[in-house]
């Protein structure tokens, strides 16, 4: 009488992980399951069984993605020192992020441009990213109008989207001209629109 196999164990943040890279490299369309199996070393039969489908696996990679990545831009934003060197702050991270020699962009803004028209998952996950990017970014522009940092008359709400227009297509500027001057030249504007 045969006993089936026990199941091969693994690190499911780790294939997320490994997932993750090729969906940000190549894209969802051009990402096949070997491409898959190869980078995380799961079989066809297992990557399907824990995860469903390349689609659901794609979700979870941009849920893992959002989660990470929103609390590392929110700890920049809730540093205890004044709003002006919180909101330079992230824009520097991002300029610095974008330019690594590693740099593959931001996965979420990838993802957008190939499928957020025809991905609800895609629109999802990239909405609730900008979501809680604008809330952070209310009470920092909030709290700095209190204390008398933030003099500009515009409501904050205003200010808020205003920065996230120009974090974003700074983001995707960066990614597309490669341009570092002009990169410095966004933050330095973006920052002079705020005061």
């Amino acid at each position: 009488m045969s006993k089936s196999g026990r199941p091969r164990e693994f690190n499911k943040p780790e294939v997320l992980d490994a997932a993750m890279n090729v969906f940000w490299l190549k894209g969802y369309e051009a990402c096949s399951t070997e491409d898959l199996c190869s980078s995380t070393g799961l079989g066809r039969g297992s990557l399907y069984n824990t995860f469903g489908s390349k689609h659901e696996l794609y979700e979870q990679t941009l849920q893992r993605y959002h989660e990470h990545w929103i609390e590392v831009q929110t700890s920049i934003l809730e540093r205890p020192v004044p709003v002006k060197e919180r909101l330079r702050g992230l824009l520097e991270w991002a300029v610095e992020k974008d330019f690594e020699d590693s740099s593959k962009g931001c996965f979420l803004i990838n993802a957008t441009m190939e499928r957020g028209r025809s991905d609800s998952i895609v629109e999802i996950w990239s909405n609730r990213h900008v979501e809680r990017l604008e809330s952070v970014l209310l009470c920092v522009i909030e709290n700095g109008k209190q204390a008398g940092e933030i003099t500009c008359n515009r409501p904050a709400l205003e200010l808020a989207r205003t920065f996230i227009c120009s974090y974003y297509g700074l983001r995707t500027l960066n990614v597309t001209t490669r341009n570092r001057d002009m990169a410095e030249q966004i933050v330095e504007g973006t920052m002079a629109s705020i005061y």
